[in-house]
């Protein structure tokens, strides 16, 4: 594989060379948890909109939103690697990440559930499990996949800081 190659993380620095670090892990997750709860405000923002016409675009989230998306993407960056590494097509990547994310809001919305601080019921759609997960956002999940895998998880890899 070149340098060419978009599926190539941050080569290591040759001996001698100017000597880089990658962003450690706390990072990525900080960076991880801004993305998720940004991309959420921003897909409310536009829900809303479309229900209500609402020009403010508002957008809403809960705090609980930060460890979720940030360990979420952070998986998903693990199982990512190990995808890329078998050289699994975007079809079935994209929808091992879609079984993923609704696995995680589940169990996310189960626990939140048992402590009465769920932020999210689906209970007002057709196809929905419990209220906590919904079949109508399979579409968006996979995209918010595709973006995490294609842009997000593979930039902030690429990230290197002076030492």
């Amino acid at each position: 594989m070149g340098p060419d190659n978009d599926d190539e993380e941050a080569p290591a620095a040759p001996p001698g060379s100017e000597s880089h670090r990658p962003l450690s892990l706390l990072a990525r997750l900080y960076v991880y948890a801004l993305h998720g709860c940004l991309c959420e405000v921003g897909f409310t923002a536009l829900c809303d909109w479309w229900d209500t016409q609402d020009r403010r675009l508002a957008g809403h989230t809960s705090l609980w939103a930060l460890p979720m998306y940030a360990l979420a993407i952070y998986f998903l960056e693990l199982l990512r690697s190990r995808l890329l590494a078998k050289r699994l097509p975007i079809l079935l990547r994209l929808i091992a990440y879609t079984l993923f994310i609704y696995l995680w809001e589940f169990s996310w919305g189960v626990g939140l559930t048992m402590l009465g601080a769920c932020p999210w019921d689906y209970s007002g759609f057709r196809y929905n499990l419990a209220g906590l997960v919904t079949l109508e956002y399979a579409l968006p999940w996979a995209l918010a996949a595709f973006l995490a895998e294609q842009q997000v998880i593979k930039h902030t890899l690429r990230i290197q800081l002076d030492n």
